[in-house]
């Protein structure tokens, strides 16, 4: 099959389209969202995606999360928006193992045997050939074997330790959020070894585990109380949060001390602003009640358009709370025409990401069970030189001009790091990366700038330049830098590179094989196209914070696991548009909205309240149908663990292990971690609930090595978080770098890529063109 599709462009047939990934054959060997999530990213951007199921199908083809009926013969809507565009056979062979360019299988290493997928015998035979593997700890340590559910694996991650009133219980996300981040990141490992073998190099397997993959949508927070010297973090809601108006609840998120101090003017408050500690969100626990008897009354006399109409005005990120029901009929998506029809009825989000010279392929039908057992799917691929095994990182030669900023693009560039970009981060000591310092700083350093935590977990790997583009000579600067980079990222508002005459349009005269990645919150245009964004923001809109609460309480904020989420699909679709560079020559526009990122993945949420006519409302920590699933209360202070017992199996383990004792009382009376143990010994899931901050004691991580040290010039040695795969063969570790201190790269890279000397350095310096120091202090 090609890549050149004919696709609807704004309801007409615009011709035959490239799409970025040509003549890409991927196997895919799944029954979990994660590995069909990684399939559906590939066949989008246009791979020719074959799904192997049993003769009984793929167990998601009779999944629905509203609980609704089926009919015999329909599959699933979640199934058919997984799976639109693959073909189907129901028996793995040799020969279509032989012919793939990328096997992507959901299992740990004995099932995946039995599958027939021995990454070692098939890169013997196919050196070029990559493997993904996808499973819930990876393949190696002492938990491989171990029973889990998204549920218990969040709870491992920290994910769920630090959310919730601590009146009550902690609260998972809804949604199988951790699924979506592991089928985005196995897309986005395929396309990095992809890279090495289209240059002529080896392939090989990547062993990705599930809770190295949740984890990453955690903030680092064991940085925060190493960095800030804090005690671990416990859980609480942010205040404010999701509030209550006249009509429905708004959702509110403010991450600068100036935000603040903004919405303290619009709700006509002013005594919000003399407390000191009010400007960070760690420090407004303490006084939530006091803040929402203050601004309740406000909020419950306004609409929500009304406050977030007025919101905008104030440049702060307001937004209304979508659930299945309401987010497609919302004004800027209905502008954007972000839902496209599927054909088994439904509308679905469109991928995640537009290009501009490259189109996605259009959404076809989903597969039968074995409509492709009878035909030859793939012939023989050309024999090629023999791919050479050199230690390599995948992404050695690619040069990355980032100007990101917070979580959400960091951690894109952060992805490109990793597997071996030289990524250069550009900041300005008029204004540096805002997460430098947001969320809470130290008072006893001068330095203060250099410990935020997220920051340090998300520029491992990166070089820091300081150039002020609002100078001549900052700009000059800047253009040279791009001028012989091959991507730029950024995740400004939409008017900011045009301000700086970077935009598109420019930077691709300048270097017409660039691919430029921008990442607004909203997209680059539509009504919302200014509008201020975070994470919570877009998990409020796109329905993840509808269904994460109890469900006699208010819905409940993620903390910003959409961050890293969309962090991930720009950095998949960065990949894809590289492709398509090499390919054609050509740079072009890639344009990654975070909110179009995250109703990919609760679009779940909309196909069945179209299809069914149903809402999918929170249960708190309870599971789908009959599974007993909960956060159970275990001896000791505020001691708690999550367990999953869904199959027949599972819940016959329970009953044993009990030994019919009322579960409640059975774990009330054991310390968390015996019983998480007794209970996955007999079979069934179970996690003790961790603090995000303790997850460096889990064995498993540090058995995989996904926690990395790393000597900081200033903080001195910490634990750094590495991409969810265990190292590729001939590398002995991920991180090769510290994160940068502001400016620390300036002389380096100025004169090894611009060409300055030593007096250039110092004059610009004295000009506050370059620096090292925040100006002003």
């Amino acid at each position: 099959m090609t890549a050149d599709r004919e696709v609807r462009v704004g309801g007409g047939v615009s011709g035959t389209v490239p799409t970025p990934l040509n003549d890409v054959r991927v196997l895919e060997i799944s029954d979990r969202i994660a590995g069909a999530y990684c399939g559906k990213l590939l066949a989008d951007a246009g791979a020719d995606v074959v799904k192997i199921e049993s003769p009984d199908g793929d167990p998601l083809r009779r999944v629905t999360v509203t609980d609704s009926t089926l009919r015999d013969d329909a599959d699933s809507p979640l199934f058919c928006y997984l799976n639109a565009g693959k073909r189907c056979v129901t028996r793995v062979s040799e020969h279509l193992l032989s012919c793939a360019d990328i096997i992507v299988v959901t299992a740990d290493e004995a099932a995946a045997r039995r599958n027939g997928v021995d990454p070692e015998a098939l890169l013997a035979a196919s050196p070029g050939c990559i493997v993904v593997s996808i499973s819930d700890f990876g393949w190696t340590g002492p938990w491989s074997r171990r029973p889990a559910t998204e549920f218990t694996l969040q709870a491992a991650s920290g994910l769920t330790g630090f959310r919730g009133d601590p009146a009550g219980p902690p609260i998972s996300i809804g949604g199988d959020l951790g699924e979506y981040m592991g089928g985005t990141w196995a897309a986005y490992g395929a396309l990095a070894l992809r890279r090495r073998v289209r240059d002529g190099g080896a392939g090989g397997h990547l062993d990705m585990s599930m809770l190295e993959a949740i984890t990453l949508m955690q903030s680092g927070e064991w940085l925060h109380s190493a960095l800030l010297q804090v005690p671990p973090v416990r859980r609480s809601v942010e205040v404010p949060s999701i509030e209550p108006a006249k009509d429905g609840y708004v959702g509110i998120s403010m991450v600068t001390g100036q935000q603040w101090l903004d919405f303290a003017a619009m709700v006509d408050c002013p005594e919000l602003t003399e407390i000191a500690q009010l400007q960070f969100q760690i420090g407004r626990w303490d006084y939530r009640d006091w803040i929402r008897e203050r601004i309740d009354p406000w909020m419950r006399e306004r609409t929500v358009a009304d406050i977030v109409e007025l919101g905008q005005l104030f440049r702060l990120p307001l937004a209304p709370l979508g659930n299945g029901a309401t987010i497609p009929s919302m004004d800027h998506l209905r502008e954007r025409e972000v839902y496209v029809d599927n054909p088994a009825g439904f509308r679905q989000p469109r991928p995640p990401w537009l290009m501009s010279s490259a189109r996605p392929a259009p959404v076809r039908t989903s597969p039968a069970v074995g409509d492709g057992d009878d035909e030859t799917l793939w012939e023989p691929r050309e024999l090629r030189a023999e791919s050479v095994a050199t230690g390599r990182m995948p992404l050695a030669g690619v040069r990355v001009v980032d100007f990101t900023a917070f979580w959400a693009g960091p951690a894109a560039t952060h992805s490109l790091a990793a597997f071996g970009a030289d990524v250069i981060k550009i900041e300005s000591i008029q204004r540096p990366d805002g997460i430098r310092y947001s969320g809470g700083m130290r008072k006893d350093v001068d330095d203060w700038w250099e410990y935020g935590w997220v920051f340090h977990a998300m520029n491992t790997n990166k070089r820091s330049v300081t150039l002020d583009l609002q100078s001549e000579e900052g700009l000059r600067l800047v253009r040279r830098l791009i001028g012989q980079a091959d991507v730029v990222v950024e995740n400004f508002s939409p008017r900011v590179m045009e301000q700086f005459g970077l935009g598109a349009a420019a930077l691709l005269a300048l270097n017409p094989r660039l691919v430029v990645v921008r990442m607004p919150a909203f997209g680059l245009t539509g009504p919302w196209r200014d509008r201020v964004g975070f994470a919570p923001t877009m998990e409020q809109i796109a329905g993840l914070a509808w269904v994460t609460g109890m469900p006699d309480g208010p819905p409940i904020a993620p903390r910003g696991a959409c961050d890293p989420l969309a962090g991930a699909h720009a950095a998949f679709a960065t990949l894809a548009a590289l492709e398509f560079a090499d390919r054609t020559g050509e740079g072009q526009l890639v344009e990654v909205p975070m909110i179009e990122a995250v109703l990919n993945v609760t679009a779940v949420q909309t196909i069945e309240y179209e299809v069914f006519g149903r809402v999918l409302e929170r249960r708190g920590n309870r599971g789908l149908g009959a599974a007993v699933q909960d956060v159970y209360r275990c001896a000791g202070d505020d001691s708690w663990i999550a367990l999953a017992a869904r199959t027949e199996d599972e819940l016959t383990a329970l009953a044993d292990v009990t030994g019919g004792a009322e579960l409640q009382t059975w774990l009330a009376a054991l310390d968390a971690e015996v019983a998480a143990e007794e209970l996955v010994r007999a079979g069934v899931p179970a996690a003790v609930v961790v603090s995000p901050s303790l997850v460096t004691e889990n064995p498993q991580l540090r058995h995989r090595g996904f926690f990395e040290q790393l000597d900081h010039s200033r903080t001195g040695e910490n634990l750094y978080p590495c991409p969810p795969f265990t190292r590729l063969p001939d590398s002995e570790r991920w991180l090769r770098r510290p994160p940068p201190t502001l400016g620390e790269h300036n002389a380096e890279v100025l004169t090894e890529l611009c060409g300055l000397t030593a007096s250039d350095l110092e004059r610009l310096e004295a000009q506050g063109v370059i620096g090292f120091r925040p100006k002003g202090l």
